[in-house]
């Protein structure tokens, strides 16, 4: 009789270094109107444990109620929580890491759990997360911080 191991996927890791303070980073990651500009538009966000928010976002026409609650806030440094989709398995965790280097910033962003969604919505593909951040991390949080 063998063991089924449970496979724990890599997980989506994205380090940008950007040309802004890190104070200005963790204004940009933890203020909703803020984030309306380069993330989602929150209905409430609040960096605490335990809170909780969603938003709607997807592609290709296709939509996702997007479930998310505050684990971890290290002001200034480091901020994580759950995310899962309303009607779907699985709960993964997106965590935003910020370190000062100088008088620029590198934030690493880690997405894991990407593999409790399962292989039967491909819209859960993680080049689709890879995608994804590197767009909204690499690109979008880039030039707002870089610009502000």
């Amino acid at each position: 009789m063998h063991k089924i191991k449970s496979v724990k996927a890599d997980p989506v890791i994205k380090e940008v270094l950007l040309s802004a303070p890190a104070s200005k980073i963790w204004e940009a990651i933890t203020s909703r109107e803020q984030m309306k500009a380069w993330y989602f538009d929150l209905a409430e966000f609040k960096p605490e444990v335990g809170f909780e928010f969603q938003f709607e976002g997807g592609k290709d026409g296709k939509s996702y109620l997007h479930l998310c609650k505050i684990t971890e806030v290290i002001p200034l440094k480091k901020l994580s929580y759950s995310w899962r989709y309303d009607g779907y398995p699985g709960t993964s965790l997106v965590t935003f890491e910020i370190f000062a280097e100088g008088n620029k910033t590198r934030l690493k962003l880690t997405h894991e759990g990407l593999e409790s969604f399962g292989t039967d919505n491909p819209d859960f593909a993680k080049e689709n997360f890879v995608e994804g951040w590197n767009q909204i991390v690499g690109e979008s949080l880039k030039k707002y911080v870089e610009k502000i």
